[in-house]
């Protein structure tokens, strides 16, 4: 069990005038004393889920689960973290629907962009914990290795499309390296402020890799942020073909290691952003003459759709094409939240005809 300055990491959140986290809105003084000797069955506090936030004050949410079991544990506090979050409104429960990646032979979208003229690539990815392994700071080398262990042993059973080669970033020659990289498909060393501020900088990049198929439409982080991220993607718009893709994956890789699921939050991860299906699906589309009316941003928030810049989240467009994505994740099943996604781009590129 990693050890920790429960009094002091508590501290340093409520001491921090420049932080206005849902971590400093939610773990009030008093929530601290409440929970001070309460712990997961994985030896995880509530100053572990803080400990990110109280050292980083910039960071929006600022309050990660330790495990899967501390949204149960510490629910007082994350699920108003949730709501707030997800737009829960506040005279309604938190509730998230059975799994339903729908009928894979009979899809109600296929290629969003027949044209060929306005997507560009296409992009759907997953988050996923092993059942019963924590999460940083609490996770332990062994834990992630293990972690490790058990995922690559269900990637190495691909065939077909799916078979590939894993890269374990640990021992990775420079020449591998700097050609993943320059594919987009190795994360940073470690990627973000959250995973530095729990702790992981000591053992990384140890138990640390990514997988790809040999067509490089298929790839599973290994214990960069969740335990898996799975992603699935490909030029082009056709976002049936990257879809059934992504949701073969899963299937097979469920066929051997159990995932952390809530029936009331859906897909436990690490960060509270992602609960519930944890799928983002996604396209880079070239819509210039859209994003340049006044009302864009809104007219993309009515669709339930969101932005980000081409080079990801906090980025600025380049040349009019914009990251396009579901923003539901909680509360929706998975063919819900794509079958709405499709429905928006359709839409914005329809409307991107009518300008031209």
């Amino acid at each position: 069990m990693a050890a920790i300055d429960y009094d002091g990491f508590m501290k340093k959140l409520h001491d921090a005038k420049d932080c206005h986290s849902l971590a400093k809105k939610f773990v009030t003084p008093e929530a601290a004393k409440k929970f001070k000797d309460k712990k997961t069955k994985l030896g995880g506090t509530l100053a572990h889920c803080i400990k990110p936030g109280a050292q980083f004050h910039h960071l929006h949410i600022g309050i990660y689960a330790c495990d899967p079991e501390a949204y149960v544990t510490f629910a007082e506090v994350f699920d108003k973290v949730v709501a707030d979050y997800h737009g829960v409104p506040s005279n309604q429960p938190i509730s998230h629907p059975a799994p339903n990646f729908g009928d894979l032979n009979n899809l109600p979208f296929n290629d969003l962009d027949p044209e060929g003229k306005y997507v560009i690539s296409t992009r759907v990815r997953v988050g996923r914990s092993v059942d019963g392994i924590p999460f940083p700071p609490l996770i332990n080398l062994q834990q992630v290795k293990d972690c490790e262990q058990r995922l690559v042993s269900a990637l190495k059973t691909f065939q077909g499309d799916l078979s590939g080669q894993y890269y374990s970033l640990e021992g990775m020659d420079e020449a591998t390296k700097n050609k993943l990289i320059d594919d987009h498909f190795l994360f940073g060393d470690p990627p973000n402020k959250i995973l530095v501020g729990a702790g992981v900088e000591p053992d990384w990049p140890k138990g640390r890799g990514i997988f790809h198929n040999n067509s490089k439409t298929f790839l599973a982080w290994i214990n960069e942020e969740d335990h898996i991220r799975i992603i699935s993607m490909q030029m082009g718009g056709n976002l049936a073909e990257v879809y059934k893709r992504l949701v073969t994956a899963i299937q097979h890789i469920e066929k051997t290691v159990k995932f952390a699921h809530d029936p009331r939050l859906g897909y436990l991860t690490f960060c509270p952003s992602n609960l519930g299906t944890t799928c983002r699906a996604s396209v880079h589309v070239k819509i210039p003459k859209v994003s340049a009316l006044k009302n864009f941003k809104g007219i993309v928030e009515c669709l339930g759709l969101q932005l980000r810049g081409t080079a990801g989240e906090h980025t600025e467009s380049v040349g009019g094409v914009w990251d396009v994505s579901n923003k539901r994740r909680l509360g929706y099943s998975e063919i819900d939240a794509l079958t709405e996604m499709a429905n928006g781009v359709k839409l914005l590129i329809l409307l991107e005809k009518s300008l031209e």
